[in-house]
């Protein structure tokens, strides 16, 4: 019998509503697994790693990512792949953070919750908790994981957890994966779309790191934006990275002092890339002058990349690495399939 681990840190698939105030709060999950008669009909073992207590996920940090990494190497060797139940308001980012902390998996690490709690009549939960099981324990017929990759599973879609987005606050399909296509999509077969699904060396250990440098920023442009906010951001002490959310295919102003605040930035060492505030499609900077003069002092194009990934790739590269232009290099490179070059 294959085995999944099951490690709930909090989430909206967990709560309850308390009697006295009608707020929802973590309950026990240990018991509510046990409470669920779907569960005898698995052909999986099902252990379950409960944090105590639940987080809700707009707490999640890198300290929690590192615990993540360190719970799935400690009984990666145990168990045939991993189920982990998250808020999903920052489930992106952790999926993003993992698939970068986790080198050489071979095995499933898929993350999953609800916009309902599973005690709830019309909860998601139940299914998305069942299905990303199922998932996880799946192989093919060389005895290896069939998706040994960070995915995020929702609402019938299996989407890679580096190119996923939350879009939806209160509907069930929540995320999607805008720029790769899906690994699988759960009907009442399992269609899995193998040639999208990444292949890793399955003779390699698992490399896991702990580390990630979070001085970095996310700095979202608009039409009017001052210049003694871009400044009071551009020379913050210690900053490291930035991730800078342009217009279209990777425009921004070009007014001089917005120019030379980005390039004195490059010049101190921060690594600034460019991603689109577009929710498909990818950066061109040689497309248009604005992008060509951004290229010219020292920005790196993020292609195709969300948010998420972005941002978590530069804390991951930025701990494993001193060398400026190292970094920069390797944030034009795909490291677990984050981006289309």
């Amino acid at each position: 019998m294959n085995k999944v681990l099951l490690i709930y840190t909090g989430g909206t698939i967990g709560m309850g509503h308390n009697p006295l105030t009608g707020a929802l709060e973590p309950l026990d999950f240990n018991h509510l697994v046990e409470s669920m008669p779907e569960f005898r009909q698995i052909k999986t073992q099902i252990d379950v790693y409960q944090f105590t207590p639940p987080i809700d996920s707009s707490d999640i940090s890198p300290e929690r990512w590192a615990n993540l990494v360190r719970i799935i190497s400690r009984n990666y060797n145990n168990y045939d792949g991993f189920v982990i139940l998250h808020g999903t308001d920052t489930m992106a980012y952790t999926a993003s953070a993992l698939s970068f902390m986790l080198g050489n998996l071979t095995k499933p690490v898929i993350l999953t919750g609800s916009q309902l709690p599973i005690g709830q009549l019309r909860t998601d939960g139940k299914e998305n908790l069942v299905t990303s099981i199922e998932l996880a324990a799946m192989k093919n017929e060389e005895g290896h994981a069939i998706i040994p990759e960070v995915s995020v599973y929702f609402s019938g879609r299996l989407l890679r957890g580096n190119r996923t987005t939350k879009i939806n606050a209160d509907g069930f399909y929540a995320f999607e994966s805008f720029n790769y296509p899906h690994l699988c999509d759960a009907g009442v077969n399992f269609t899995f779309h193998t040639h999208n699904i990444l292949t890793p060396d399955f003779s390699k250990p698992l490399s896991p790191h702990m580390a990630m440098e979070n001085n970095v920023v996310v700095l979202s442009l608009f039409p009017g934006i001052q210049e003694n906010i871009i400044r009071g951001v551009l020379t913050l002490e210690n900053l490291r990275g930035i991730v800078m959310r342009t217009f279209g295919s990777g425009n921004a102003p070009q007014q001089p002092w917005f120019l030379n605040l980005l390039k004195k930035a490059a010049e101190r060492g921060a690594v600034i890339v460019n991603i689109s505030q577009c929710v498909a499609g990818t950066v061109e900077m040689k497309r248009y002058g604005a992008g060509y003069q951004l290229q010219d002092i020292g920005v790196v194009s993020g292609y195709d990349s969300t948010v998420e990934a972005a941002i978590t790739k530069l804390m991951y590269l930025q701990a494993c690495y001193t060398d400026t232009n190292l970094i920069r290099k390797m944030m034009n490179e795909s490291i677990a399939g984050e981006i289309t070059i």
